[in-house]
């Protein structure tokens, strides 16, 4: 610091500065001397001026104050106002509503079903207005007659829904139901199943279902079931659902069981199908199978299809009052069934048994299409309990008619060793059962799963067979007569073998069994020769006549024997015209013996047939 001020001061005393500017220096200092003065001055009555228009400013505000609030009340009075009128004439237009509407409803909702209902909707919407208005004077009474007007459209609307149901659910006339499909859509969608058949939608039972009920005669009038389901909306959405859901199903039950009944449907029990002939159960099961088919094809998937159609786009247990209204009319189908498959068991019933079995395995299987639900399951279960039971009951058959045969006693006496009565019979049934093929795979695969159903049925027909042999040898011991006895049992072991070789039944019982049953014969056969045939055999050779000592015709002329008896019986081989009385040589006849059992004859061997069994008894006597 020394050192910076004495340099300063050495400055100043070298070189001294001019008056003039000096003068100048200390003028310029006077000047701003003054101006800061003046600044301060300015300073202190600017601020004054201002406080000065504060408080002017302070008091028009305070005057100013009463006028704004007086204002500000003007408007909030002004808008109160508006909104005033605004509710008023919402309130006035919402009741001119109800009582536009209120004279809709009073009227019904017959004449004009859809205005009707758009009038309950307006109604509606007017209750709702009312309920958020509740601040008002009088609202909670108006809003009251609403519901009271409300509760009265609803009973209109239960009431027109029950006049609709019971007034168009009459039943479907018999003429319209049998003449509905042809008999090539019978057919085609017939009971391809129960001949072995697959039909193309078994495999899609909800495609089955939409098919049959596409092809179903309307139930309802078309025109009516718009209004149907436009009054079961407004049912369910003022929850009522119960009572639409009541009145639907009883009104569709009592129209299904009418339909039913004049078609010809009665519900028959066990002492019912006792009494009936044979005749009688046979015509019955025809008009079944027609109800069945009637009911399955046309009256149970139009009564789907209605139900679907009445409740659509409606939370509603559809399949449930399907299940209840249909239920009764099935269990009525099934109630001659059901009384069949607990009667009294009997052999003669064995085909109309059959025949309701295969009716049964069709009807259950489509029950399975048309009641899919978990609703539907005591249905499903009585049709398929039944078809088991009728299953068991053609087993337990099959062996009555089994032993039936073996055990029979009947005392027809055949004295000519022709075929025996019970052999016709029994072949005869064999016969039938082969018109029943897909029916007894379908028995042997109810109890047999995953077997061989032809070898199964080689079984049933074999044990059949085998019975019917073991009855044969029995009644041939009646025979006293041992060659009747052979011809007897070569006879009908013969009608049993061609029987079976001209029938499918040879493909079941194999070639095997016949070649066996064959060999029967022939051995029938051979016996009957040798027992029957031998004094003839010897008798007409010269042997024979040799061993009576009688070797010429002189000789026999002596023995007292007649021209005629000669040539009766070719004793002549020693003459010298033998030719002249002789026909066949002992081996010839021999030879046309041998022929008479089997299938095939030459013209010889006929005639020689001819004479010999158009006198049997006389014949094996000699």
């Amino acid at each position: 610091m020394k050192g910076f001020m004495g340099g300063w001061s050495s400055g100043r005393t070298g070189a001294a500065e001019p008056p003039e500017v000096m003068e100048a220096l200390v003028q310029r200092v006077r000047t701003l001397r003054a101006s800061v003065e003046s600044s301060e001055g300015c300073a202190e009555s600017t601020a004054a001026v201002l406080g000065s228009y504060e408080q002017r400013l302070s008091d028009i505000d305070a005057a100013m104050r009463p006028i704004q609030v007086s204002r500000q009340a003007a408007q909030r009075a002004h808008d109160n106002i508006d909104r005033a009128i605004r509710a008023a004439n919402d309130i006035l237009a919402q009741v001119v509503t109800a009582r536009e509407a209120e004279a809709t409803i009073l009227k019904g909702p017959h004449e004009d079903l859809e205005s009707y209902l758009k009038a309950v909707d307006r109604l509606k919407q007017v209750a709702g207005f009312f309920t958020l208005k509740d601040n008002f004077k009088n609202c909670q009474r108006f809003l009251n007659d609403i519901k009271i007007l409300l509760s009265k459209s609803s009973l209109m609307i239960e009431e027109e829904f029950k006049n609709l149901m019971i007034t168009h659910s009459t039943p479907v006339e018999p003429d319209l139901l049998l003449g509905w499909p042809s008999k090539t859509e019978w057919a085609i969608d017939g009971y391809a199943e129960a001949s072995g058949g697959n039909s193309g939608d078994s495999k899609h039972p909800s495609k089955s279902l939409a098919t049959a009920m596409d092809r179903t005669p309307a139930m309802i009038l078309p025109r009516i079931v718009p209004l149907l389901n436009a009054l079961a909306q407004r049912f369910v959405q003022d929850g009522n659902q119960q009572s639409c859901y009541r009145i639907y199903r009883d009104a569709r039950r009592s129209a299904l069981e009418l339909s039913l009944r004049k078609l010809g449907v009665e519900k028959l029990s066990k002492d019912d199908v006792e009494r009936m002939q044979l005749d009688a159960l046979e015509a019955k099961i025809g008009k079944c199978t027609q109800f069945m088919r009637i009911a399955m094809r046309l009256l149970l998937p139009g009564e789907r299809k209605l139900c679907d159609e009445v409740f659509d786009g409606i939370s509603f247990n559809k399949d449930q009052c399907f299940a209840e209204l249909a239920g009764p009319g099935v269990l009525t189908l099934l109630s001659f069934v059901d009384a069949f498959a607990k009667s009294k068991r009997s052999p003669e019933k064995l085909f109309v048994l059959l025949d309701i079995y295969e009716l049964m395995h069709v009807f259950g299987s489509e029950v399975e299409v048309i009641f899919q639900d978990s609703f539907c399951s005591e249905i499903r279960g009585a049709a398929l309990g039944l078809v088991k039971l009728l299953a068991q009951t053609a087993q337990e058959t099959f062996v009555d008619f089994e032993k039936k045969i073996e055990k029979d006693t009947s005392k027809t006496n055949i004295h000519d060793g022709t075929v025996h009565p019970l052999t016709i019979y029994a072949i005869d049934h064999v016969k039938c059962l082969f018109n029943y093929q897909s029916t007894l795979k379908l028995l042997v695969q109810e109890f047999e799963t995953g077997s061989d159903t032809e070898f199964q049925l080689g079984v049933v027909l074999t044990k059949i067979m085998q019975a019917l042999k073991n009855n044969l040898d029995g009644k041939s011991k009646q025979y006293k007569d041992p060659a009747l006895m052979c011809i007897f049992l070569a006879n009908n072991v013969h009608y049993m073998v061609t029987s079976v070789r001209r029938s499918e039944a040879k493909n079941i019982l194999g070639d095997e069994w016949i070649q066996r049953h064959r060999r029967i014969v022939q051995q029938n056969a051979n016996q009957y020769k040798r027992v029957a045939w031998s004094k003839v055999l010897q008798t007409l050779s010269v042997q024979g006549a040799s061993s009576t000592g009688m070797s010429t015709l002189s000789d026999l002329s002596s023995s007292g024997v007649s021209r005629a008896m000669i040539k009766e019986r070719n004793l002549v081989e020693n003459e010298k015209k033998p030719h002249k009385y002789l026909k066949y040589s002992p081996e010839e006849v021999e030879q046309l013996l041998d022929g008479l059992f089997e299938g095939q004859q030459s013209g010889e061997s006929k005639k020689l047939d001819q004479i010999l069994f158009s006198e049997e008894i006389k014949s094996h006597q000699i």
